[in-house]
């Protein structure tokens, strides 16, 4: 038996919710239905639908807000939103499509003319995931993230190495990689990060739209710069890091953003290096660490 597509209709309007309600079922989809934002955001926690009909405007919490905080969510990024709207201004069009929607349909909306639009819509979306699974198979382990650093979406074989949760926030650093986007476009300066089963490498593949940045994931060689600053040096694998961005040219205040810390703790440990191998400035520290990663 082919499995029902899930449609979340998310209106004030009781009669608006009774009316598509009706009209999918009798279209041969399963509805889930919210009668404010708030209750949308509780119910993607607990199932995930293919597809989202939004009410733009509503008491306390708008639908374009409700949109946001529902894209906010790496696992429900990539299902389609269609704003139902009596705005027909071209502002309120745009601020839908701003926050995540994908399409959108005038009231009174006409139940023919919608199931039209989300048939549309999700052979979109089923095409978009078979890409990524194609990706995954082939061994391509990619996400994408926004300037804000928060995960948009990735490949199931690069959520695995993250370790991300279903909403893809766990283990996942979006201020660390927000610096590292904001300091790394134009050159590929990897981003290192530790994973559940070991340290990670992340490259900047390249801008892909106006607020998304293409990622790749790979599991980090074992004689990497900052391994080889670590073992001839005998530092630890924080200071490793400071001394690897040291080399770089980078300033402290650009090393505790790539690293995601506080410019006060990237001098403690500073301090720290210092002292372990003997020396008293940071050029002596740069000179030092370049030496370890071009010597074999």
């Amino acid at each position: 038996m082919t499995p029902r597509n899930i449609v979340m209709v998310v209106d004030d309007s009781p009669g608006t919710l009774g009316m598509l309600t009706d009209a999918l079922e009798d279209d041969g989809f399963t509805v889930l239905v919210a009668q404010s934002g708030a209750n949308a955001i509780a119910t993607v926690e607990r199932v995930s639908p293919d597809i989202i009909l939004m009410d733009a405007l509503m008491p306390e919490m708008d639908g374009f807000e409700t949109c946001q905080r529902i894209k906010a969510r790496s696992d429900m990024n990539s299902v389609p939103v269609i704003f139902m709207t009596g705005l027909k201004d071209t502002d309120s069009v745009v601020k839908g499509l701003q926050a995540g929607g994908v399409d959108y349909v005038t009231k009174p909306v006409v139940p023919s003319e919608i199931i039209a639009r989300i048939r549309v819509h999700l052979t979109n979306a089923r095409l978009a995931r078979s890409a990524r699974s194609a990706l995954d198979t082939a061994g391509r382990f990619l996400l994408a993230v926004d300037a804000q650093g928060a995960l948009r979406w990735c490949t199931p074989q690069a959520a695995k190495l993250l370790g991300t949760d279903s909403s893809g926030t766990q283990n996942w650093p979006a201020a660390q990689a927000a610096a590292w986007v904001a300091s790394t476009s134009g050159n590929t300066t990897p981003m290192p990060l530790d994973g559940p089963a070991g340290a990670l490498e992340i490259t900047l593949v390249g801008r892909v739209g106006p607020d998304e940045f293409l990622l790749r994931l790979k599991e980090a060689e074992s004689d990497d710069e900052a391994t080889r600053i670590r073992r001839k040096l005998h530092v630890t694998a924080r200071e490793s890091e400071v001394l690897l961005w040291l080399a770089r040219g980078k300033q402290n205040r650009d090393i505790a953003d790539v690293l995601g810390m506080s410019p006060r703790t990237v001098n403690k440990h500073l301090e720290q290096i210092y002292t372990k191998l003997g020396i008293e400035n940071r050029a002596a520290a740069t000179a030092l660490a370049t030496k370890a990663i071009a010597t074999d």
